[in-house]
């Protein structure tokens, strides 16, 4: 390793070496542990349900105009959406990506994202999603199209949801605020 300091090269320092050292561990010990989206290319291993939508998907972007379809990286997460300590199954179109169709999976209201707990698949509509944690429960936030909000596109809207185990669904409010 060489530095650059005051246009002369000299060695680095053994603890210069040290230090890049100890980084480069610690981002490889921490990918262990991240979680990460899955890889792109690697689609043999998605529950059935996963698989189904990219089959679809596929076979959608090749008949139009003979199109190439890709599953671009991010596409399928792993993240706790429920707080059982479980991860569980995210795909988001967002990541699908056809070569004769630039707009074949996601529009102006967002693309769909397909979420899978408990063996049961459910779909939305979002330009974005992440999960938080409020009180006892694990929160899906949503930006969502401004008509679910009464508005139009550009309407500010956004919507969060819980699972309910019991009853296998999503629970979301509108609220009626005053």
């Amino acid at each position: 390793m060489i530095n650059v300091t005051d246009a002369t090269l000299q060695p680095a320092s053994p603890k210069v070496r040290l230090l890049k050292g100890l980084a480069s561990g610690i981002v490889l010990v921490s990918g262990l542990f991240w979680t990460s989206p899955a890889v792109a290319a690697d689609v043999s291993q998605l529950p059935p349900g996963f698989q189904a939508k990219v089959d679809l998907a596929a076979q959608a972007c090749a008949e139009f105009n003979d199109g190439q379809f890709d599953l671009d990286w991010g596409a399928v997460e792993r993240v706790d959406l429920d707080g059982d300590l479980q991860r569980d199954w995210v795909l988001n179109e967002s990541g699908f990506a056809c070569s004769s169709a630039a707009s074949l999976f996601c529009g102006t209201g967002g693309c769909m994202s397909h979420f899978l707990i408990e063996e049961e698949v459910h779909s939305l509509l979002n330009r974005g999603w992440t999960v938080v944690d409020f009180g006892r429960h694990r929160i899906v936030l949503a930006d969502v199209h401004g008509s679910n909000c009464d508005g139009i596109n550009p309407t500010p809207c956004a919507s969060a949801s819980v699972w309910d185990a019991e009853a296998k669904t999503w629970r979301s409010s509108a609220g009626d605020w005053q």
